[in-house]
């Protein structure tokens, strides 16, 4: 069965603000909480609502489903296996907290707050890179510089040595608490605060990490930026993002293409256009102009009579890329340009040209006619 639009499911606008997300999915949490909600479907709308709200409660996560709907999130590392998002690591804590006015209302089941004990997949990021219009044209290699997450070398992960099972939570990970409210008595389940979560304790905290397992370094990273790419474009680099937890995978890097405007040519798509400065002379008597292309120089014909606005098109001359079957074309449009300044010897040519009854076609003709 097809996944139902995000901002459909929170019956909200695709503009709508952080708050309305929130506000939207505190109503649907509590109508449709299985604690609350015995219909038979009301598990269902309950997940479908949390993963709504795992999405576009993130703004990176919410930007990608912008662009790409439900597909952004399949086959990539970060989908589950009935499709769509995967939002098993999200803490819905503060919704349920803010909710049933308590501490951590369990999500039973659905995507639960107990972040550290299971594998976690790291977080991606999102680099905004501007190029040159050659660079994108041609494609390049760059180097960037990130600050990314990685794993402690030092305690490989762990945080510490000498591991011991949580004595608060018994290895768990998480602490059930009773909790009563006007709805009735609800069982919490909140992340422990002795193991953060992870159900053990270490008797000596890693000097190194200060015991969270990962650190703060810098990333060389080599883009291929790739030929004909376009401006907004992405690509991503798998594995490159922030470190994982708990074993869990890297995320992934997101390179945003911002192209530089070119001081001569338009793109449209894999086409390119320019705009050809010509004299009256030449447009009424026709000439042969030197074009430079993106891949050389051309010998552009322009035939007697040809008027300002006219557009010539030199097929297959425009952008090359491996994404698309053809290359693109390159469109010359003919502007005419008339001098503000004229020398004696050049007012007294036209005044003669003048004479020799240039107004005489049929488009001046008619507009006399008309205009009487």
């Amino acid at each position: 069965m097809a996944k139902r639009d995000y901002y459909e499911v929170l019956g909200v606008s695709k503009n709508a603000s952080e708050d309305e997300i929130k506000s939207a999915f505190r109503k649907l949490a509590k109508k449709y909480h299985p604690d609350l909600n015995k219909e038979a479907d009301a598990a269902d709308k309950f997940k479908e609502a949390q993963e709504a709200y795992a999405v576009l409660s993130d703004k990176n996560q919410r930007q990608k489903y912008d662009q790409f709907g439900h597909s952004a999130f399949e086959n990539n590392g970060y989908g589950n296996a009935g499709g769509g998002f995967d939002f098993s690591g999200f803490d819905f804590s503060s919704i349920f907290d803010d909710l049933f006015g308590g501490s951590g209302f369990s999500s039973f089941g659905f995507g639960g707050n107990n972040k550290k004990s299971r594998a976690r997949r790291g977080e991606d990021v999102l680099y905004r890179m501007e190029i040159t219009f050659d660079e994108a044209i041609n494609g390049a290699k760059k180097e960037i510089i990130l600050d990314l997450t990685e794993i402690c070398e030092e305690c490989s992960g762990a945080g510490g040595t000498g591991e011991s099972t949580c004595s608060v939570c018994g290895g768990s990970g998480a602490v059930i608490k009773e909790q009563r409210t006007i709805l009735g008595s609800f069982q919490s389940r909140t992340t422990c605060m002795e193991c953060q979560g992870s159900g053990v304790t270490y008797k000596n905290s890693c000097s190194h990490c200060h015991g969270r397992g990962t650190v703060k370094s810098k990333k060389n990273i080599e883009i291929t930026i790739p030929k004909g790419i376009d401006n907004g474009e992405q690509i991503r680099l798998s594995g490159k993002g922030e470190a994982g937890a708990n074993g869990g995978p890297n995320g992934d890097v997101y390179i945003e293409f911002l192209i530089k405007p070119h001081e001569l040519y338009t793109r449209k798509d894999s086409d390119i256009y320019i705009e050809l400065p010509v004299t009256f002379t030449e447009l009424a008597l026709g000439c042969v102009k030197e074009i430079k292309t993106l891949d050389g120089y051309v010998n552009l014909k322009i035939k007697d009579g040809s008027q300002p606005g006219d557009i010539l098109r030199l097929k297959g001359k425009g952008i090359k890329s491996d994404s698309w079957s053809k290359d693109g074309d390159f469109y010359v449009i003919l502007k005419l340009i008339v001098p503000n300044k004229l020398s004696r010897k050049q007012k007294d040519l036209l005044e003669k040209l003048d004479d020799t009854g240039l107004d005489d076609s049929d488009e001046f003709k008619k507009f006399r006619k008309l205009n009487k």
